[in-house]
C-alpha cells in the first residue's frame, strides 16, 4: 500500500468543494423558464402541473411539469430539458394562488403536491458560505504551494517563496560536529601551516591584537580539483570549534532579480550574531567572476550585483569583527581583482597536487579501512601515481578493493592496485572487442614505436609496460613512470615530442600507410609545440617571448598576424624535425622494433625487462628505476601464476622449490 500523505486530504476537500459549488440547487430541476401568471393558470387548467412549490418571502412559485407534457410547454424533448423541468412564476398574493389551486383540485385538473419552500429564505447565506468555502480552499492551496516553493518544507532558512532572499547556508553550531581535523588531511604541509594560523586567530585573537596586528578577514584556497580544498576548510572549523557556515557560490545566484545580493547580506547578518565564526564559500568563481567593462544587459547584471554585495560585506563601512571568510576555487584567474585584494582575501593559499611524499601520506589515510596483504608497498604505490590528486588516490584504493572482491580474494594485494591504476588511467579493459590480425599488427607496431623511441631518448619518461589490450577509447597504450621535475628543459620536451611521434613514424616506415590511431599523440604534440613557441619562448625565430594572457575579457590576440604566421611555421618546423628524428631512430633499431612488435602480438602485454632483453640496458636508466621495473616484473609473474593455478592450468609447485629473487623493500625505497 502507498504511504499516507496529507496531500490526499487536501485533494479530497478541494474536489468536494468544487462539486458542491457547481451542483447546488440542481437536485430538483434540470431546466427552468420564466412564464406569466396567466400562462401558469392555463397550464394548470390543462393538467400540465405535477408539483407546485411556493416561496412566500420572494413571491415566486415553481411548477414542475409532468413528463408527458414537457414538449407542450418547452417545445423540446426530455433529452434537452432533463427529467424534472420547471417553470418559474412571479405572483402577487399567496392567498389568490391557494384559492386557484383549491378550485383546480375540485375540478380534478390538479392532483399533484402543493407545498411551501422556506429553505430558500437562506439562499443568500448559503451561497455566501459556499463561495467563501470555495475561494478559501483556493487560497489554502495557493498558500500550501507557496510554502513548498523554494526547495524546503516551509521551515528554516530558505523555505517558502517569501524567504527566497534568505541565505541557504548550512550552519554547524560547532565546527567539531563535522568530525574532521587536520589529522584527516594528509600532505599539504604548507597549506595546513597557513590554516593553522587562522585557527590560532580564532582561538586566541588577543595574542595578535595586543601587538597591534589585525586578524585576517579571509583566505582563498586555490588549487586543482580533488586536492582537498573543501576538506581543509572543514578541518579549520573542526580545529577551531567555532560556528561554521557552509555555502556554495551557485546558491547565491537565483532566477529572481536581487535575490543573490539579499542572500549575501542575510548570510553576513547571521554570521555577526555567531561571531567568532567561519564563512566558507565553495566554488566562489560562480559568483566572483571578473566584471566586464561592457556588461551585457540581462542575466549578467544579477551576478555582478551579487558580487558587489559580497565585496561590500567583506570590506565596507560595516564591521565584521570575528568573521573569517574562507573560499575555494580552481579557477582563480577568472576572479575579479577587487575580490582578491588585501582586506578581503588577505591570503591566497595554494593547494597543489601532492608530491611523492605527500602521496604516500594520502595513501596511508585511505588504506586504513582496507584489508591488505603483505605484498602492498606504499612507497611503490606512491611512485606509480604521479600527478594524482587526493581524490584520485581515494578512487585508486576503492577500485583496488572492488577488483579484489571481484576475484574473490580475502585481502587486497599489490596487483589489485596496479590494475586499479590501469583502470583509472586507461579505462576499462575491453576483452570482448574483436580486432582483425591486420589491426592487431598495426597497433603492435604503433605501440612498439613509442617504446623504442622512449628507450633511446635521454629525457623521455622511463617505460614501465606496453599493452595492445583495448582500454576505454584507446586500442593500445604505453605506461611510463615520469620523473617529477619542477622545471622542464627544452631538450626534455623535445624528447617527449619525439616519443609521442614514434607511433606514427613506425606506421609509415613498417606498414607503408598511416592511420587515425595517432590522433591523441598528434594533439598532445601540437599543444606542447605551441606552448613552447608562444609561452615558453623556446623557438629560434621568437626567442624569449611569452604571449600568455590571462585576462578573461581580452578578446584580441596579444600578437599580430605576422607573428601568428611565424608561430605556425616554427611549430610545423619543430614537429617535423622530431618526426624525422623519430624515423631515424626507428631505422637504426628496426630489427629490435620488429622483435618488440612480434612479442606484443604474442603476449599483448610486455614489460620494461622484455624491452631490455631486446635492446639492452637503457643508457640513462637509474638504479632505482631498475629495481622498480624488476620488482614489477616479478610481482606480475607471481600473480599470473596464482591466477593460472586458480584456473587449474598449472600444477601446484613443491614447497621446497626456490622462489624467484625479488628486490628488497628498503632498496626499492
Amino acid at each position: 500500500m502507498p504511504r499516507f500523505n496529507m496531500n490526499w486530504i487536501y485533494g479530497i476537500v478541494i474536489l468536494s468543494l468544487v462539486v458542491l459549488y457547481f451542483t447546488q440547487g440542481q437536485e430538483k430541476s434540470s431546466i427552468s423558464t420564466q412564464v406569466s401568471y396567466s400562462d401558469f393558470k392555463v397550464m394548470v387548467a390543462k393538467g400540465y402541473a405535477k408539483e407546485i412549490v411556493v416561496n412566500k418571502h420572494q413571491n415566486i412559485l415553481e411548477m414542475y411539469v409532468k413528463p408527458e407534457h414537457i414538449r407542450d410547454v418547452f417545445h423540446q424533448g426530455v433529452e434537452q430539458t432533463g427529467k424534472n423541468p420547471a417553470v418559474s412564476v412571479a405572483i402577487g398574493s399567496v392567498d389568490q394562488v391557494e384559492q386557484f389551486i383549491n378550485q383546480q383540485r375540485e375540478d380534478k385538473t390538479f392532483t399533484g403536491k402543493f407545498s411551501y419552500d422556506n429553505s430558500k429564505d437562506n439562499d443568500f447565506f448559503s451561497s455566501l458560505i459556499m463561495n467563501v468555502l470555495f475561494f478559501g480552499g483556493i487560497i489554502l492551496v495557493w498558500m500550501f504551494i507557496m510554502r513548498r516553493m523554494g526547495g524546503g518544507s516551509g521551515a528554516g532558512m530558505g523555505g517558502g517563496i517569501f524567504n527566497v532572499g534568505k541565505s541557504k547556508a548550512q550552519m554547524y553550531e560547532k565546527g567539531g560536529e563535522l568530525g574532521i581535523t587536520f589529522k584527516d588531511v594528509a600532505g599539504q604541509a604548507g597549506a595546513k601551516q597557513e590554516m593553522q594560523e587562522i585557527v590560532d586567530f580564532l582561538k586566541s585573537p588577543q595574542k595578535y591584537t595586543d601587538l597591534g596586528g589585525k586578524i585576517p578577514k579571509g583566505a582563498l584556497l586555490v588549487g586543482p580539483p580533488g586536492t582537498g580544498k573543501t576538506l581543509l576548510a572543514k578541518a579549520v572549523a573542526g580545529e577551531a570549534g567555532v560556528p561554521f557556515f557552509s555555502m556554495s557560490g551557485s546558491d547565491f545566484v537565483e532566477m529572481f532579480v536581487g535575490v543573490g545580493a539579499s542572500r549575501v547580506r542575510d548570510l553576513f547578518e547571521k554570521a555577526k550574531t555567531k561571531a567568532p565564526c567561519i564563512i566558507f564559500i565553495d566554488e566562489i568563481d560562480a559568483v566572483g567572476r571578473a566584471r566586464s567593462k561592457n556588461p551585457a544587459m540581462g542575466g549578467n547584471d544579477e551576478r555582478e550585483n551579487t558580487l558587489n554585495a559580497l565585496l561590500t560585506e567583506m570590506d565596507g563601512f560595516g564591521t565584521n569583527s570575528g568573521i573569517i571568510t574562507l573560499a575555494a576555487t580552481n579557477r582563480a584567474d577568472m576572479l575579479d581583482s577587487a575580490l582578491l585584494r588585501a582586506g578581503r582575501f588577505d591570503r591566497q593559499i595554494h593547494v597543489d597536487l601532492p608530491d611523492l611524499n605527500e602521496r604516500k601520506e594520502v595513501f596511508m589515510v585511505h588504506l586504513k579501512p582496507l584489508k591488505l596483504d603483505n605484498t602492498v608497498d606504499i612507497d611503490f604505490l606512491a611512485r606509480q601515481t604521479p600527478g594524482f590528486s587526493g581524490a584520485d588516490i581515494a578512487n585508486v584504493c576503492n577500485e583496488a578493493a572492488l577488483i579484489a572482491a571481484r576475484h574473490n580474494r580475502e585481502a587486497v594485494g599489490k596487483q589489485d592496485f596496479l590494475d586499479a591504476v590501469d583502470r583509472i588511467i586507461g579505462g576499462l579493459e575491453k576483452k570482448t572487442k574483436v580486432m582483425t590480425e591486420a589491426e592487431k599488427k598495426s597497433i603492435a607496431i604503433h605501440e612498439a614505436g613509442h617504446a623504442t623511441i622512449s628507450w633511446f631518448t635521454e629525457f623521455a619518461n622511463p617505460l614501465v609496460k606496453v599493452s595492445i589490450v583495448p582500454r576505454g577509447r584507446a586500442l593500445g597504450a604505453a605506461w611510463y613512470l615520469p620523473e617529477e621535475r619542477v622545471l622542464q628543459t627544452k631538450e626534455a620536451m623535445l624528447d617527449e615530442m619525439c616519443s609521442l611521434l614514434g607511433g606514427r613514424a613506425a606506421e609509415e616506415l613498417f606498414i607503408g600507410h598511416i592511420s587515425t590511431g595517432a590522433m591523441n599523440d598528434l594533439e598532445r604534440t601540437t599543444k606542447q609545440a605551441y606552448g613552447m613557441v608562444a609561452y615558453a619562448g623556446m623557438s629560434d625565430k621568437l626567442p624569449n617571448l611569452c604571449y600568455y594572457n590571462q585576462q578573461e575579457y581580452q578578446f584580441q590576440k596579444p600578437y599580430s598576424e605576422t607573428t601568428a604566421k611565424i608561430m605556425d611555421d616554427e611549430v610545423l618546423k619543430m614537429v617535423n624535425e622530431q618526426y624525422e628524428r623519430a624515423k631515424q631512430i626507428l631505422m637504426e633499431h628496426k630489427e629490435g622494433h620488429a622483435q618488440l612488435a612480434q612479442l606484443l602480438i604474442e603476449r599483448e602485454v610486455i614489460f620494461a625487462d622484455d624491452v631490455e632483453k631486446i635492446f639492452g640496458k637503457r643508457p640513462w636508466t637509474s638504479r632505482s628505476e631498475e629495481l622498480l621495473e624488476a620488482q614489477m616484473r616479478a610481482d606480475a609473474e607471481r600473480m599470473a601464476e596464482e591466477r593460472a593455478k586458480e584456473l587449474g592450468l598449472l600444477p601446484e609447485k613443491p614447497e621446497n622449490q626456490e622462489k624467484p629473487e625479488t628486490p628488497e623493500t628498503n632498496e626499492t625505497k
